[in-house]
């Protein structure tokens, strides 16, 4: 088990215990927002490049969002991150690195959002934007389009005050050209993100 996922159990835990007077209902109109700080890992094989093997290295930032429960249950969250700077390898060579900015627009669902409850867990699906910037010289990075997916769960503290840990996974293909335009290959990142922070309800 890796640091951030182990920071985010410990949180959950310790919240579980400060939170045991405390109880919540999602009620539709609701909005809140979230921040926090989370690591995102792509994937194990990350595709050829120039006819070598690339690798993306982990990173870590900070994330938010802002959501609106439109029934007890059910709510729309947009979310996003500071940009994820990820350390490339191509073949055996240090490459540079790239800025990853992602936005996700989810469709969340709340088991328990009605129901007075100090835990509110919830599922999320929807569609993710993530943009490239800061390529290594010479090569361009186009934009991705792609599904996206989450879990997470809300303790709360306060009426308003929630400790929220959450795990995010997004399709996110994107085609390596060199300056003259020349396709290169695809880069497979599809990372998944664990996080912890904090949720304000009003």
């Amino acid at each position: 088990m890796t640091l951030m996922p182990r920071l985010v159990t410990a949180t959950l835990l310790g919240a579980s215990l400060l939170a045991s007077q405390a109880a919540l209902a999602f009620e539709a109109g609701d909005v809140y927002v979230r921040g926090g700080v989370a690591q995102s890992e792509p994937r194990s094989n990350n595709g050829d490049v120039a006819g070598s093997r690339l690798d993306i290295d982990d990173a870590r930032g900070f994330t938010y969002g802002i959501g609106y429960m439109f029934y007890g249950n059910l709510g729309v969250e947009l979310s996003g991150s500071e940009k994820f700077e990820h350390d490339l390898t191509l073949g055996s060579s240090s490459l540079g690195s790239i800025d990853r900015m992602p936005v996700n627009l989810m469709l969340n669902y709340y088991p328990m959002g009605s129901l007075d409850s100090r835990v509110q867990p919830y599922v999320g699906a929807g569609l993710n934007y993530t943009r490239f910037s800061g390529e290594p010289e010479g090569l361009d990075a186009r934009r991705s389009y792609g599904a996206a997916g989450q879990v997470g769960i809300d303790l709360a503290i306060t009426d308003n005050l929630m400790l929220n840990g959450s795990v995010n996974y997004a399709d996110v293909d994107t085609h390596i050209s060199n300056s003259d335009g020349e396709r290169l290959g695809t880069a497979k990142v599809d990372p998944v993100t664990i996080g912890g922070g904090i949720t304000l309800r009003f």
